[in-house]
């Protein structure tokens, strides 16, 4: 995939999965996503948005460190969460970074064991992130990635207030955005909890 200073085993693990041609919002939103500036990314259903985050959270995260979680992507459903981390083992193949995935239908106690043991990339509902941060107890502040997937969608079901209450607990840290469609609760949230976004609208291809 030809994205500019793109990370060899990542770009490895890529070509492997047939992953060759960056499409546009790739393209578009690799430096700005690589540099650290918040962001809300539109692109209709289906251009690949969930590639797009696991691609750039491996592209800025590299490789494990510490033992604190530093990317947590919120998504819609289990079945979201089970396709991202699918995504995550395909092209994270080259590097050691550890991910774990969480839903509402998971075993709170188990997926707290995990998560106090350390990892870095934390994926899950909003309900249950929620849950688990609150009373838990755990470190938000070495969070570098702060993800909405379906952020739309999710703000369409009155997630904002969980995505509000859990950015609040983060001092600094990247936020990013992805939808189908740039809603009003969308720009709203946008505008409340990141600094200076930069928006990126891609066409329907078709």
């Amino acid at each position: 995939m030809q994205l500019k200073k793109i990370n060899p085993n990542l770009q490895q693990a890529l070509i492997e999965n047939e992953l060759i041609e960056a499409n546009e919002m790739q393209q578009e939103t690799f430096s700005t996503i690589k540099s650290g500036k918040d962001a809300v990314i539109q692109s209709p259903s289906g251009t690949g948005k969930t590639t797009t985050i696991v691609l750039n959270v491996i592209q800025r995260l590299e490789k494990t460190h510490d033992e604190s979680t530093r990317a947590l992507i919120i998504v819609e459903n289990k079945e979201r969460v089970l396709e991202m981390e699918e995504l995550f083992l395909k092209f994270g193949n080259y590097t050691d970074l550890s991910i774990f995935g969480v839903h509402d239908k998971g075993d709170t106690d188990y997926d707290k064991n995990v998560i106090s043991m350390g990892l870095d990339i934390l994926i899950g509902t909003p309900n249950k992130i929620n849950a688990l941060f609150s009373s838990a107890g755990f470190n938000m502040n070495t969070i570098k990635m702060f993800i909405v997937d379906d952020a739309d969608l999710l703000f369409k079901q009155r997630m904002d207030a969980i995505i509000l209450r859990l950015s609040a607990s983060v001092e600094k840290t990247q936020r990013i955005f992805f939808c189908s469609e740039i809603t009003e609760r969308v720009e709203v949230l946008a505008d409340k909890i990141m600094i200076e976004p930069l928006f990126f609208e891609m066409e329907d291809e078709e």
